[in-house]
């Protein structure tokens, strides 16, 4: 008995699925627009065509995108000019002769250089950090 209603909620349920007639082909083309404010969506130009709309605020029109709104990070825009060309010279050493490096002409010739490099550079970090403990200088 269970079966029976079972199987008839079965084809009450799948009954109006099952007559409903399957599309032809899907839709071919979907064109994506951004509207603003009150505008209206563009319509399709065809039956093969979804236009899919997003709707921003109008005040959103003119603005730079917002990938480009944020500022530099804190880091790049606090450094000071003369930070930030070290950085490229650093960065551009290693092609340079007196780099103490097998790349570019002469590249062997500044490994002293680049220990004397090193060696003020931890002497800097080490006089930073003993800055904050009185009675360490």
């Amino acid at each position: 008995m269970a079966r029976w209603v079972l199987a008839g909620m079965a084809l009450a349920i799948a009954g109006p699925v099952m007559a409903q007639e399957t599309p032809a082909d899907p839709p071919q083309r979907v064109r994506n627009a951004t509207v603003y404010g009150n505008e209206a969506c563009p319509k399709p130009t065809g039956d093969d065509e979804i236009v899919v709309c997003a709707r921003l605020n109008e005040n959103e029109r003119y603005r730079i995108p917002k990938r480009f709104r944020d500022p530099p990070s804190q880091a790049s825009a606090d450094s000071s000019w003369a930070q930030r060309a070290d950085v490229a010279m650093e960065a551009a050493r290693a092609t340079r002769p007196n780099s103490c490096s097998v790349i570019g002409t002469g590249g062997q010739t500044g490994c002293t250089q680049a220990m004397l490099r090193q060696w003020f550079a931890e002497r800097r970090q080490q006089q930073q950090m003993n800055s904050g403990i009185p009675g360490a200088r």
